[in-house]
């Protein structure tokens, strides 16, 4: 039985605690689920967008969508409305649950949430086995979707669970988004084992965070590389935090050496810290480093997952079987996707990859067959733990009539130009696009673009000399 069927076997176990401090439930959150299931209804499947936020009104929408064998599609409570009308457009749900519903079709209310009938005649079927939509590329606004089944669902829920260790007296608390793979497995792998989650949407650099994880007793938390960077700021060395058993981090490569300073910190406090590596289409994670290597390997990935395994391939598809060559990394397991959705006809496709991911990361292994990242195969980056195509918001920068070029690497977007005086415009037009911290973004007026011989860009000799 998945997780999302069996909240009801824990019973009188907490299985929330909200912002306002109310206690949850799971026999409470499966009613709920079920009463959210009966509003959607069965039968032929129907498409529900949730706008999340980490509270109690959208994981009863998410659990009550997958109860009802219905498919889910997650996005932040504040997408772009512009963005919204044309995912809607794109994809035609059939119900749309937020806390701005309102009108003669508001089908049920839940707290401060409504759910919204769109009435639409599908043109296609949605297939039997999708129960779950999560964006690609996070703030950049792309339309494109990884296709979920809930026995991806499961199966990371389940591996996650076991490598991780978790009980019933786990309470970790939600440092990242809901609509978000990373935050959202941290939500299925604790409701698979009868855990309870500390719900807050407050950001970790501020006190309200900090109070409501010791008012609650937190033991764990989870953060991308830009959490982390943080909290050496915050002096989160010398904070007091009693409760604190599990810190685990993803979403992007953090710096081997402050992987070192808060692996060597964890051991000094009894602290558990995991780094881990995934996808999106791997439904979150697909490695794990050890605790017991985190000091010695703090530049691995580790190994795969429970369940999981990970291997190279070379530029013909050729396994590679030797320490310190880099290959491509492909990973299988049950919790690969089904395939990519990028409008409503993709919905009734089946799976295509048959548990086969090929992740487009370069990589070798050790002696040990521990992993390491040493490169991408195509042009992305990580943005506060969000994928974000470099290629995507170039065409997008040249559609609005600027010359120029993006490159980066994890949590820098950098963007050259050669017309005089046009940094600020450019500038500009990233942050109100992409929403981007305007601390990531640098625009960097250059001579010329170089290029080689064949006139292809040499993105990598450009990020050189503008970061020089």
């Amino acid at each position: 039985m998945k997780f999302f069927d069996a909240l009801g076997a824990f019973g009188e176990n907490i299985a929330l605690i909200d912002r306002l401090g109310q206690h949850v439930t799971y026999r409470q959150l499966a009613a709920d689920a079920g009463r959210f299931a009966d509003a959607v209804g069965g039968g032929s499947r129907r498409l529900v967008l949730i706008m999340c936020a980490n509270n109690v009104e959208s994981l009863a929408g998410y659990l009550g969508t997958l109860r009802s064998g219905n498919t889910a599609l997650l996005l932040a409570a504040d997408t772009d409305r512009a963005f919204l009308d044309n995912l809607i457009e794109l994809y035609r749900p059939d119900y749309i649950w937020s806390g701005a519903a309102s009108g003669r079709k508001t089908a049920f209310v839940y707290g401060d949430y409504g759910l919204q009938s769109l009435s639409v005649e599908r043109k296609v079927a949605i297939n039997r086995n999708l129960a779950l939509l999560l964006s690609t590329s996070g703030s950049t606004g792309s339309p494109k979707m990884v296709r979920l089944t809930g026995m991806n669902l499961e199966a990371n829920a389940a591996s996650i669970a076991e490598y991780l260790g978790l009980g019933e007296s786990d309470r970790p608390i939600t440092c990242l988004p809901m609509h978000y793979s990373f935050g959202l497995s941290v939500i299925n792998s604790h409701l698979k084992i009868g855990a309870t989650l500390i719900l807050t949407n407050d950001a970790i650099v501020t006190r309200p965070f900090w109070d409501c994880f010791k008012t609650h007793r937190a033991t764990s938390f989870s953060g991308v590389p830009y959490t982390y960077e943080m909290l050496r700021r915050l002096k989160f060395f010398d904070m007091a935090l009693p409760d604190l058993r599990t810190m685990t981090q993803a979403g992007g490569k953090l710096a081997p050496k402050y992987v070192l300073e808060f692996a060597e910190f964890a051991r000094r406090q009894g602290v558990d810290f995991y780094v881990m590596y995934g996808q999106t289409e791997a439904t979150a994670r697909m490695s794990y480093l050890p605790v017991e290597d985190n000091v010695s390997k703090c530049d691995s990935i580790g190994v795969a997952i429970p369940g999981g395994e990970l291997y190279l391939v070379d530029g013909f598809g050729r396994p590679i079987n030797h320490p310190g060559v880099d290959g491509e990394l492909v990973y299988r397991g049950s919790n690969v996707m089904m395939g990519y959705a990028e409008s409503e006809k993709d919905l009734a496709r089946d799976d295509e990859l048959d548990g086969v991911l090929h992740t487009g990361d370069i990589a070798r292994f050790d002696e040990d067959r521990y992993f390491y990242i040493t490169g991408r195969m195509k042009r992305f980056v990580k943005i506060y733990g969000n994928r974000v195509n470099l290629d995507e918001i170039e065409q997008y920068l040249k559609a609005q009539g600027f010359d120029c070029v993006c490159g980066g690497a994890d949590d820098l977007l950098v963007v050259a130009f050669t017309e005089t005086g046009r940094g600020e415009k450019i500038k500009n037009a990233v942050l109100t696009r992409y929403g981007f911290h305007h601390s990531v973004v640098r625009v960097a007026e250059v001579d010329e673009i170089p290029k080689n011989s064949s006139g292809k860009i040499q993105y990598d000799r450009l990020l050189e000399e503008v970061l020089a």
